[in-house]
């Protein structure tokens, strides 16, 4: 689980001094303004952030869809408010809230369209804004050398927030591994979900790669290690660390 990286009003202030900076006209100035505002939803905002190159934009109608967000209201804090601040509805409620409110409504609206998200990929406009990213390695690539740079898709360890970071799967190797950006590790792994990468590689079939040809062989001297029955007090050792129930990922 994450923060929101910044708020929209950040970035317009960002963008705002930039533009002072390189000493633009008050016309184009005028014109950079009039064009964000127009483009700029909250969701397209969100998105482009940067760390969240994982993210699809979301259509607006399935967020509307109260059949889509069934059951979200209970695991999300504020969330009216949230819903509004991902549709852009500007709603009488939200006046009068203190700096604090706003700052947790931002952070709920992160949460609300990661849980929709994670929804909206398994859908077929969903699947297939994840196959340009994946067509485009946006999700990156298996580290494991003999996976040759095999393109990885976003994966949760669990449906439930806050339970795993995002790691990715390589349908080479069949394994999981930590994303090499670490603001992509850092992202609530519920906003992809158990289902998607198994759907996504279930739906386009004829992208699932034959597995690995080769494995590491470890040598010393030229030799081949082979294996040996672990000694007694490696073998407690391992128990121990067993039965004590070591932490996940």
């Amino acid at each position: 689980p994450r923060f929101l990286h910044s708020s929209r009003k950040d970035i317009a202030t960002s963008r705002a001094m930039q533009r002072d900076a390189s000493g633009a006209s008050e016309e184009e100035e005028s014109e950079l303004s009039q064009s964000e505002n127009d483009d700029a939803t909250w969701v397209s905002w969100f998105c482009s952030l940067k760390g969240n190159e994982f993210f699809v934009e979301v259509d607006e109608d399935f967020i509307q869809d109260d059949f889509n967000l069934t059951g979200l209201s209970t695991q999300v804090p504020f969330y009216e408010h949230a819903l509004d601040l991902i549709l852009d509805v500007d709603a009488p409620r939200d006046a009068g809230l203190s700096e604090e409110q706003q700052d947790s409504i931002e952070a709920a609206a992160e949460l609300l369209y990661g849980l929709i998200h994670a929804r909206y990929i398994i859908t077929p406009r969903g699947l297939a804004g994840m196959l340009d990213k994946f067509k485009h390695i946006h999700f990156g690539r298996c580290p494991r050398v003999y996976c040759q740079g095999q393109a990885v898709l976003p994966v949760g360890q669990s449906d439930i927030p806050r339970t795993h970071t995002c790691k990715t799967f390589c349908p080479k190797c069949a394994d999981i591994h930590y994303p090499r950006s670490s603001r992509h590790a850092n992202i609530d792994g519920a906003y992809f979900g158990t289902t998607f990468c198994h759907l996504f590689l279930q739906s386009y079939w004829d992208l699932v790669p034959p597995p690995p040809r080769e494995q590491y062989v470890p040598r010393i001297f030229g030799f081949r290690i082979y294996k040996k029955e672990r000694a007694p007090q490696q073998q407690q050792a391992l128990a121990g660390g067993a039965r004590g129930g070591g932490g996940g990922g």
